[in-house]
């Protein structure tokens, strides 16, 4: 569990983007920040992060957004500040964690928003439980590979983690051989078109929030199973495509066409197979354009939920 002493010191992460940072328990620790009013009549918004990822990839989103709805940012079990404990990490496991966080704390019809990894996951939550969802934004989501492949280096780097005790090897060398920084800028170099564009002021907080996981007990193991529960999902696709397929929520996918992690062709053939979503490729932008580009991503949400009557723009 979160040392109740350090509890206390979340919100200093993302008070200066006005979120509130709680933890409560579903089975175990889960942590979330809350932005915005809580009573204003529109569906709440609930943004899941992906792989490796936490509450503070949206904190360039969920300010603007909570200008308009209450919007609440999770962590995932392994992910942030919520320990996995004896809880499971892969995609299923935490699709369910997911569903009861949406049924006991929101307690209302969501817009639920994935990024990556959280993408699938929140698919595969509102497939199972479509009377939680009012819509659905899918932020570069993990999807099955196109006609491109990833990035020969991001291939590599999953591959590694792929193989029982290789993974486990990667992980605590870069841990032991990278400092806080480092290992937050080589995500921005992953993860983004043009790392230029990386706010230096999160880049700052991550660094800080990095030391910070660093003191807490080590969550490699449930990283690696999450990793590798995603690849065996896209390995072999049909239960997910068939969930996806299964969605009668309006569905906004919004892809950056230099993704490194999930080729611009990948999100291309989903929309052609659903095509009742509706979809915007971002020209020049990499897999989190929440964190690279997100005026003009939340732009694009903000046309889409108008356009649905989903929140009063």
């Amino acid at each position: 569990m979160l040392d109740p002493e350090r509890v206390g010191e979340v919100p200093r992460f993302t008070e200066r983007w006005g979120g509130s940072g709680s933890v409560g328990d579903i089975d175990g620790p889960v942590h979330w920040v809350e932005y915005g009013d809580t009573d204003n009549g529109s569906p709440p918004v609930v943004m899941v992060h992906g792989l490796g990822g936490s509450h503070l990839n949206w904190v360039r989103v969920a300010p603007l957004l909570a200008k308009h709805t209450r919007v609440l940012t999770v962590d995932l079990p392994g992910f942030g500040l919520s320990e996995v404990g004896r809880r499971q990490a892969g995609i299923d496991a935490n699709a369910i964690v997911l569903q009861r966080f949406l049924q006991d704390v929101v307690g209302t019809p969501v817009i639920l928003m994935g990024n990556s990894m959280g993408g699938m996951i929140s698919s595969f939550a509102a497939a199972a439980h479509p009377e939680s969802i009012s819509g659905l934004v899918l932020v570069n989501p993990a999807l099955p590979v196109g006609q491109r492949l990833p990035d020969p280096q991001v291939a590599l780097q999953f591959a590694l983690q792929f193989i029982p005790f290789v993974g486990e090897g990667y992980l605590r060398f870069a841990s032991r051989n990278l400092t806080d920084r480092q290992l937050v800028e080589r995500m921005v170099e992953m993860c983004f078109a043009d790392p230029s564009r990386a706010s230096q002021e999160v880049l700052e907080v991550a660094t800080a929030f990095t030391g910070y996981r660093r003191g807490l007990p080590s969550q490699d193991a449930a990283f690696l199973q999450a990793s590798r529960s995603l690849l065996l999902t896209l390995a072999r696709p049909g239960r997910y495509q068939d969930a996806m397929r299964s969605i009668q929520r309006p569905v906004l996918l919004i892809h950056g066409d230099k993704d490194k992690l999930v080729p611009v062709a990948s999100a291309r053939k989903a929309a052609a197979a659903n095509e009742r979503w509706d979809s915007v490729i971002l020209n020049g932008v990499g897999h989190t354009p929440q964190l690279e580009v997100p005026d003009t991503m939340l732009d694009h949400v903000m046309t889409w939920v108008g356009k649905h009557g989903l929140i009063d723009v």
